[in-house]
């Protein structure tokens, strides 16, 4: 059966031109074809510089929009990005071994990241700020609580579709589940809960913060062979990311009252300095 050729109707040359870009699934073509063509014979290039000028900027914008649809589909917060990160603030193992993981090699093999640490310490930004720079670098990525993909997990198995449910989010190359400590799952939530784990192991990535450490997983897992399992198949292959120091929301709180108080302190001097002026009549 052959193919069906749309009409295309043009008044010029380029206009034609830019049709059948257009046809082509070539937008980026059809958009600087016209602006290109100008320079081109301004500056006079040859036929095949011009062509493949307009692949370049083809190639780039089908990049751009790859980067910004994978974004939209991460659910990774926007705010929390490696520019936004505070360095200074990590402990100096993790800061080290940060660039690495940010150029995504161990995506590629499979491996996870596990990055442990009481409350406020930063888990969850480092691994979103991993998760930008992984989208950047071309990677697929699913930022999701724990809480959120067991349910999801959950209620595809109750409708007989959670090995449907599992190939769709084994499209992403890396997942990161953020707070798995705050789950405490029933056995039937337990078991989807491996059952993602084991599929993706020595496959495909998984990012976990967690403010529980291992000894305490029997909490998430319930079964204690189960718990073995489960954190034997995460750390075969694996980066351990301890974060101590002090709590960034923490800190944060404390800046904030020291500033009110010396605004409060200012507002305070001013005021006494403003009731002297008007007492004496004079500065």
């Amino acid at each position: 059966m052959s193919a069906v050729v749309p009409t295309l109707a043009a008044s010029s040359p380029m206009e034609s031109l830019g049709m059948m870009m257009r046809a082509l699934k070539l937008p980026a073509f059809a958009h600087y074809a016209e602006e290109i063509a100008q320079k081109a014979e301004r500056e006079g290039w040859t036929f095949g510089r011009y062509l493949h000028h307009l692949a370049e900027l083809e190639i780039d914008e089908r990049r751009r929009r790859r980067i910004e649809r994978s974004f939209n589909h991460s659910n990774l917060p926007r705010n929390k990005t490696l520019a936004t990160l505070c360095r200074a603030r990590l402990p100096a193992k993790v800061a080290k071994v940060l660039p690495r993981l940010c150029e995504g090699g161990f995506v590629e093999r499979g491996d996870n990241v596990l990055a442990f640490g009481l409350p406020g310490r930063g888990k969850t930004h480092l691994v979103s700020a991993i998760g930008h720079e992984l989208i950047q670098r071309g990677y697929r990525v699913l930022f999701i609580a724990t809480f959120a993909l067991v349910q999801r997990l959950l209620a595809a198995k109750r409708e007989l579709r959670l090995e449907k449910e599992l190939a769709m989010v084994d499209r992403f190359d890396a997942v990161i589940l953020d707070d798995i400590g705050y789950v405490q799952q029933s056995r039937e939530e337990m078991e989807v809960l491996f059952t993602f784990l084991a599929e993706r192991y020595e496959r495909k990535s998984v990012l976990i913060t967690s403010n529980v450490v291992f000894s305490e997983w029997d909490r998430i897992f319930k079964d204690p062979m189960t718990t073995a399992a489960a954190i034997d198949r995460l750390v075969h292959h694996s980066v351990i990311l301890e974060m101590t120091g002090s709590s960034v929301r923490a800190d944060a709180a404390n800046q904030s009252k020291k500033e009110d108080s010396t605004t409060l302190t200012s507002s305070a001097t001013i005021k006494n300095k403003q009731v002297k002026i008007d007492a004496d009549g004079e500065v």
